[in-house]
């Protein structure tokens, strides 16, 4: 054995024992850290011969690269949707490292079992039936690829193809209906070979992100009963507007089309009796796609995907010729359900933070964000500095600058610029119904008044202090 690996061996309950003291201090100083940063370290471009150990490589990376991490796990980081990591999180994390099981087959050891077990309480979490069947999966753009691959073989099967053998082009062009699909969703259809321009973008309701509902009966009519994917929204990436899942629903008895549901965020709404009613029907969906790095506040590197129709998902990612792959088990091997034949113990978090904070934990973090959230969107809304584009719904605040049109996306770069350099807060930009405007997504486990406080007070004087 190499001489490094060696004494590394020797070394490891050192070697954690550093390592869980830089955790705890990047921990007890993350409401400090800044929410965000722009910086580049210099890069090494050579890999020495030999190696240093883990010791100085931890000492290496404190050194090059620790002080330019954001605070992006902590309490006033309002950018994209982004969860934190719970106590239990992290501990299920670390223990997906150590214990290290590649949760392929379903026969070697029980994580297999803990992933069934996870799956069937995110079920009962969010109120979806025990019809559907689920496996996890890296994030949500993984999950809409994987939820609308087996509709892409649903479509196929319902004309008489078998797309996992023949390929698309035995059918030609499948269209994908949708109010306001996620950017995830054409990156899927890329990857799928269905193309971006397959996405038949439908009129939104007045004054909302919601798919216009005549235009959509009056859109799937055009088929001509011809099947066709439909992609809904439980939870729009901008006001976090959601698609009327049962009228939708009862759309399916008329015309044959595979209902696919991005509840990206937008689904944990059905863990407070307050917002359940926005999912509503969500047993409607063939497939469905919720993102657990958000809400759930796991690790990154966490989302699961459900389907009613298992049979199909497995003609899909069958991995089929590979002999040394398959174990005898009384489950389909998770080889043969998801793109991925190497698969991270990643359900292991999500365990752990169902078992240790369970229904009422998630209760209080979606409503408590939901609150501090509109509580943001009436301050913004009394503001003489910003302009509240939409009602809040769910947890994200959409608001924009008091300048004229043409100003307002470089003015809303600069001001968020300089947002960012001060650090007490990270936003995100983006665009509401053509109009350049500001994100603040209200998402993890420790955020409080106060620091809705500090976060009204920074968006004050940034904006006073840009305007000088």
């Amino acid at each position: 054995m190499e001489q490094q690996l060696l004494r590394d061996k020797t070394q490891t309950p050192v070697i954690l024992e550093e390592t869980l003291k830089e955790s705890l201090a990047f921990l007890a100083n993350l409401s400090d850290r800044p929410a965000g940063l722009r910086t580049a370290p210099p890069i090494e471009d050579h890999l020495a011969e030999e190696g240093v150990g883990s010791l100085a490589a931890l000492s290496s990376f404190q050194e090059q690269f620790s002080a330019g991490l954001s605070g992006s796990p902590g309490p006033r980081y309002l950018g994209f949707v982004t969860g934190g990591s719970t106590p239990a999180g992290i501990a299920g994390d670390w223990l997906t490292s150590v214990i290290d099981q590649n949760v392929a087959s379903a026969g070697d050891s029980s994580a297999s079992q803990v992933e069934y077990q996870a799956v069937n309480w995110l079920k009962a979490l969010f109120g979806i039936d025990d019809t559907y069947s689920g496996t996890f999966v890296s994030g949500a753009t993984m999950s809409s690829f994987t939820g609308l691959a087996i509709g892409r073989q649903w479509v196929g099967q319902e004309l008489g193809v078998d797309i996992g053998h023949e390929g698309l082009a035995a059918i030609g062009l499948i269209p994908v209906l949708s109010g306001c699909a996620h950017s995830s969703v054409f990156k899927a259809l890329s990857m799928l070979g269905m193309g971006r321009s397959s996405v038949q973008r439908l009129p939104l309701q007045e004054g909302r992100e919601a798919v216009d509902l005549a235009a959509l009966r009056k859109a799937l009519a055009a088929q001509k009963g011809r099947p066709c994917i439909v992609v809904a929204n439980s939870g729009t990436v901008n006001s976090v507007d959601f698609d009327d899942l049962q009228a939708i629903g009862q759309l399916k008895k008329e015309f044959p089309f595979w209902l696919h549901v991005d509840a990206a965020f937008g689904g944990f709404a059905a863990c407070s009796p307050q917002y359940a009613h926005f999912m509503e029907g969500i047993n409607a969906a063939d497939s469905i796609t919720i993102d657990l790095h958000k809400m759930l506040n796991v690790p990154y590197d966490s989302a699961i995907q459900l389907t009613r129709h298992s049979e199909l998902q497995q003609a899909v990612f069958q991995n089929s010729g590979a002999r040394y792959l398959e174990v005898d088990a009384a489950e389909v091997p998770f080889v043969h359900l998801t793109p991925e034949n190497s698969r991270r113990f990643r359900a292991l978090p999500t365990w752990f933070s169902l078992k240790a904070y369970g229904r009422a934990g998630f209760r209080d973090l979606v409503e408590r964000n939901v609150t501090l959230a509109k509580q943001l969107g009436d301050w913004i809304d009394r503001s003489t500095h910003f302009t509240l584009l939409s009602p809040v719904h769910f947890n994200v605040v959409c608001f924009t600058l008091d300048a004229p049109q043409h100003e307002l996306a470089a003015r809303i770069n600069q001001f968020l610029s300089a947002l960012t350099h001060d650090g007490r807060v990270f936003l995100t930009p983006s665009e509401w119904k053509g109009t350049p405007c500001i994100r603040a997504a209200f998402s993890n486990w420790q955020t409080q008044e106060s620091d809705l406080f500090i976060i009204q007070q920074a968006l004050q004087e940034v904006m006073l202090s840009y305007q000088q």
